[in-house]
């Protein structure tokens, strides 16, 4: 109607030219306030600024979610909490638009929308942190955040306004990160605060957290809590994808499960238990506490004498002169904050990296200068630190990645070439055991499994090797409580069998219930020794905060040359 009336001004007024520009500027105005009414009336009609309604998606061979409904509210921590294989990560790269339902509809503020892709996610302001991050390693803190979203200027990027931006958000949120520096050289923490800001700085206003703590170390989760309330507080949405019970009751307002891809129900958090949440999610009660005979230590299967790792990043060691012992039939773990030489010393220990001093005996067998293949015929078996990097082969088979260990073996390579039949026969046991859940069983492509599935492959793969010595970094790193349970009751049976156990853990309650000797270490050295019986928590964390220190810990333990 407008343009109308400027036609018909334009024509009949010598002032044309002056009427089309103000007929112009009115036109976009009653545009803008039509759409902003729009809305307005939408918001009006929802309480929800997300609804996920009747989604089903289907893969080869499983319904991943099958007809779950889903709604967020403005300004709320909705936790998504499942075991893994349920659905949760399938459904929230479905709000992302990685995936494309099958069934069902998403609606942003009472209207319906289509998500395509990850792009017409962020066009409706909305973004997602993985539980594998989306990181280019040798680019610069500042180059991930503002890639796919530079500003420019005659073709020139505008880098200058873009860290101004990225500042101003930092301190605003307090997600203090250096922006020169380079992804592959910062720590896991750090990155996952770089994630954050990719969402802020393309001005997302809901946001989804993939398992965002299970790589975190316990003071960086209470860091990510308190980030998160305060966008909460800032009228940011978060649908926020964990295993971790206390987490959820921390941090959520309110909770929904899912089981085997389908709804169980949605409670306030304030209303319900740790225990009513676990059986929602598992369907039974589950231990949640370690039970375990008393120790029978036997002889040394692993022997640890003046240790030194040189650093990557500094002149410094990063493991420094460090001995100890495990005896088969005892579990001794290692305890730390991240960063103080816990990675640099399992490298060494499984030969990924070379020590520039000490001894590595492992079943009586010196292996500081072999291979890793001779440590793992030697009698180790290790769950490592990174599943993606140095745990799988992720475009290999489940069934493949079953027998990395052994494929040459007469058993799986009779005759030049493995024997098909049989490796399926072993990995069919294993994912029976161990409860593996995978599209299409032995033959599913690793990369496509959930996270808490490919470590439970890992884990598998490694004790059924039935070694002298398990080496276990993180082991129930983003595993649910049914599948954690379980892992510990493994570890803990081999413990009984007369094995070795060295594992690795941040996490505090993991630590003290399965540990029968904590080491700690500080700036790559042991500084005390603890017996889990009789320490506590605040103990532990003042050795692990260096405020602390039993100069005599390594001097407690029988040499390794004994």
């Amino acid at each position: 109607l407008m343009y109308g009336k400027w036609r018909k001004t334009a024509r009949e007024t010598p002032s044309g030219k002056k009427s089309k520009k103000l007929l112009q500027n009115r036109t976009k105005y009653a545009i803008i306030k039509c759409i902003q009414n729009s809305q307005k009336g939408a918001i009006a009609l929802s309480e929800y600024i997300i609804e996920m309604l009747h989604i089903t998606k289907e893969f080869p061979g499983i319904i991943a979610n099958d007809d779950i409904t889903l709604q967020l509210r403005k300004g709320e921590i909705h936790a998504l909490l499942g075991e893994n294989g349920a659905g949760k990560s399938t459904l929230m790269s479905v709000l992302f638009g990685m995936y494309q339902p099958e069934k069902g509809e998403i609606r942003k503020n009472g209207q319906v929308v289509q998500i395509r892709d990850p792009n017409d996610a962020n066009a409706l302001g909305i973004g997602m942190v993985h539980q594998h991050f989306k990181l280019i390693d040798v680019f610069t803190v500042l180059d991930n955040i503002i890639l796919g979203a530079e500003d420019t200027k005659m073709g020139f990027l505008q880098k200058k306004a873009a860290r101004q931006k990225v500042q101003d958000l930092s301190q605003r949120y307090g997600l203090r990160v250096d922006l020169d520096a380079r992804i592959e050289d910062i720590t896991v923490g750090m990155q996952q605060r770089t994630e954050i800001l990719k969402m802020l700085y393309r001005e997302n206003d809901i946001l989804i957290f993939d398992e965002p703590t299970a790589v975190l170390t316990p003071q960086e989760i209470d860091e990510l809590m308190g980030i998160m309330r305060n966008l909460a507080a800032e009228g940011k949405s978060i649908l926020f994808i964990t295993h971790k019970l206390n987490e959820i009751m921390a941090v959520a307002d309110r909770c929904s499960v899912l089981r085997k891809g389908k709804y169980i129900g949605t409670v306030q958090v304030n209303e319900t238990t740790k225990d009513e949440l676990t059986t929602m999610m598992v369907g039974r009660p589950v231990q949640l506490t370690v039970e375990k005979k008393e120790i029978e230590r036997q002889a040394p299967v692993l022997g640890v004498s003046d240790l030194s790792v040189a650093s990557r990043y500094h002149k410094k060691d990063a493991v420094r002169h460090v001995s100890f012992d495990v005896h088969g039939g005892e579990i001794v773990c290692v305890a730390g904050i991240d960063g103080n030489g816990q990675s640099e010393l399992i490298y060494a220990l499984t030969g990924l990296e070379k020590a520039s001093g000490g001894r590595i005996v492992i079943g009586g067998q010196d292996v500081t200068h072999r291979n890793v293949r001779f440590r793992s015929e030697a009698g180790m078996s290790c769950i490592p630190e990174d599943r993606h990097k140095h745990g799988l082969v992720l475009d290999f088979s489940l069934e493949d990645n079953l027998i990395l260990h052994n494929y040459y073996q007469p058993r799986f390579d009779p005759n030049g070439f493995i024997d098909r039949a049989e490796e399926r026969k072993y990995a069919d046991g294993l994912i029976e055991r161990f409860d593996i859940r995978s599209g299409q069983g032995a033959a599913t492509i690793v990369r496509s499994m959930s996270g808490g599935n490919q470590q439970k492959a890992i884990i598998a793969r490694e004790i059924d090797k039935d070694d002298a010595l398990l080496i276990a970094v993180h082991p129930t790193r983003g595993l649910d409580i049914a599948a954690i349970e379980y892992i510990h009751r493994q570890i803990v049976q081999q413990r009984d069998k007369g094995k070795g156990v060295l594992l690795v853990s941040y996490e505090m309650d993991e630590v003290i219930n399965l540990a029968d000797r904590i080491l700690v270490m500080y700036e790559g050295e042991i500084v005390g020794e603890l017996d889990p019986k009789t320490t506590t928590p605040q103990e532990l964390g003042l050795y692990m905060a260096g405020a602390k220190r039993n100069s005599d810990a390594a001097g407690k333990e029988e040499s390794a040359d004994a």
